[in-house]
C-alpha cells in the first residue's frame, strides 16, 4: 500500500511539474492539438481545453498525441471529442464555407439559411462568424457584393448592365444601396471620382513631397511621399477618369494651407473634405477625426468604437486605405502596446507628425 501511494504521489508531482499541466488547468484552448491528457479512473483521453472538471494530477497522463494516447488504451472523451479537428479548425472551416456560399449566391443567403447549413442556431453562427472575420455575415455579403458592384462598373459598359451583372434583380434595389456601398453615385464611380474635375498641386513641405487635390466638393486627396511623381501616379489611380488639372493662383493658396496644417497640425483645417470610401470605411475614419491632437488610439479602441470590436484588422485595412493624410488623421492610431505600426506615408512621418502635436 505504501509503494501504491508512493507511486501515485511520484506520478502526480511529475504531472504538476510539466509546464502542460497548467495548460490544463487553464483549459487553454491554445494548445488544443499540441498534445492531449488522459484519465486512468475514467479510461478516456481529452484536449487541453476540455470542460470537464479538473482530474487528480495522479490520475492523469500527458500524450504528444491522440494516436499514442489510444495506443495506451484510452478513448476519447465525448465531450471534447479529441479524435476530432479542434472547435475553431471546425468553426473555421464552416465560416469559410458559409462564405463561399455567399460568394456563389445572386441574392445574399439569409442568416437562417447560412446557419443551419453550418449545424449551428442563428445567434451562435453569427457569433462565431463575427469573431472569425471580424464581420457580420450581412456586413461580409455587402463588402462582397461591393466588389462586384465595383467591378462590372467598371467593365460593363452601361451602369444598368453593371447593376444586372453584380446580381441585383431590380435597378431601384441596387440606387437604394449604391451610396453606402459606394461613397459615390454609380455613375460618379465609373466617372473614376464624383466629379470630373479634379484640381490638383504638387509641393514640398517639411515631411518631403505634398499633393493636395480637391473636388467641387472639398479637399479629396492630401498624399505625402519622397517622389512627386509617385503621388501624381497614385492620384490618377485613385480617379483614373476624371480630368486632372493643374491648380492655378488662387488654388496654391488653397495648398499653401494646406501644407501649414501638415506643419501645425493642431491649428485644423477649415476647409470641407471629399471623403471616399465604402460604409465602413467612412465609419473609421469618422471615428479617427473624434482623437483629439496630441493623443492616440489603439486600433482595437477604433473598433470598440463603431461597435466592431472584432475588426481589428479591417480598422487597420481602412487606415491604409485612407488618402487624406492629417485631415483624417490615421497617424494618430498606434499598436496595442503604444508602439507605431505602419503607415501609408512612412513611420517617420508618423512619428514627426505626433511628435508636432504633443508639443
Amino acid at each position: 500500500m505504501d509503494a501504491l501511494v508512493q507511486n501515485r504521489t511520484l506520478t502526480a508531482a511529475a504531472t504538476e511539474q510539466d509546464p502542460r499541466w497548467t495548460q490544463v488547468v487553464a483549459r487553454d484552448r491554445a494548445a488544443d492539438g499540441r498534445f492531449f491528457y488522459s484519465v486512468r479512473t475514467t479510461g478516456v483521453y481529452c484536449r487541453p481545453s476540455c470542460a470537464a472538471r479538473t482530474p487528480n494530477p495522479a490520475n492523469v497522463r500527458l500524450h504528444a498525441t491522440r494516436e499514442e494516447a489510444e495506443a495506451a488504451g484510452f478513448r476519447a472523451c465525448k465531450r471534447c471529442r479529441p479524435d476530432q479537428p479542434p472547435r475553431d479548425e471546425q468553426h473555421a472551416t464552416l465560416v469559410a464555407e458559409a462564405c463561399r456560399r455567399i460568394e456563389r449566391a445572386e441574392e445574399p443567403p439569409t442568416l437562417s439559411d447560412l446557419a443551419a447549413k453550418a449545424a449551428m442556431s442563428p445567434f451562435h453562427f453569427h457569433r462565431v462568424f463575427k469573431a472569425i472575420t471580424g464581420v457580420t455575415p450581412k456586413a461580409y455579403a455587402t463588402a462582397h457584393r461591393t466588389r462586384r458592384v465595383q467591378d462590372e462598373l467598371v467593365r460593363s459598359p452601361t451602369v444598368t448592365e453593371a447593376i444586372y451583372g453584380a446580381g441585383f434583380n431590380a435597378s431601384s434595389r441596387f440606387y437604394e444601396k449604391a451610396g453606402a456601398m459606394l461613397g459615390m453615385s454609380p455613375s460618379d464611380y465609373r466617372a473614376g471620382g464624383p466629379d470630373a474635375e479634379i484640381r490638383f498641386a504638387l509641393g514640398e513641405c517639411s515631411l518631403g513631397s505634398i499633393l493636395v487635390a480637391q473636388s467641387p466638393k472639398g479637399i479629396c486627396a492630401i498624399l505625402l511621399g519622397d517622389d512627386p511623381d509617385a503621388l501624381l501616379s497614385d492620384l490618377q489611380d485613385r480617379f483614373p477618369r476624371a480630368r486632372l488639372i493643374g491648380g492655378d493662383a488662387d488654388f496654391e493658396g488653397l495648398v499653401a494651407r494646406v501644407v501649414g496644417f501638415v506643419e501645425a497640425p493642431r491649428l485644423g483645417l477649415d476647409l470641407p473634405l471629399d471623403v471616399r470610401g465604402t460604409a465602413f470605411q467612412q465609419r473609421v475614419w469618422r471615428a479617427l477625426q473624434a482623437i483629439p491632437a496630441g493623443r492616440t488610439a489603439t486600433y482595437a479602441e477604433i473598433a470598440e468604437a463603431i461597435g466592431s470590436p472584432k475588426a481589428v484588422r479591417a480598422v487597420a485595412g481602412a487606415c491604409a486605405s485612407n488618402a487624406i493624410a492629417v485631415a483624417i488623421p490615421c497617424h494618430r492610431v498606434v499598436r496595442t502596446d503604444g508602439s507605431l505600426s505602419g503607415y501609408r506615408w512612412g513611420v517617420e512621418r508618423k512619428r514627426a507628425l505626433l511628435n508636432r502635436e504633443s508639443a
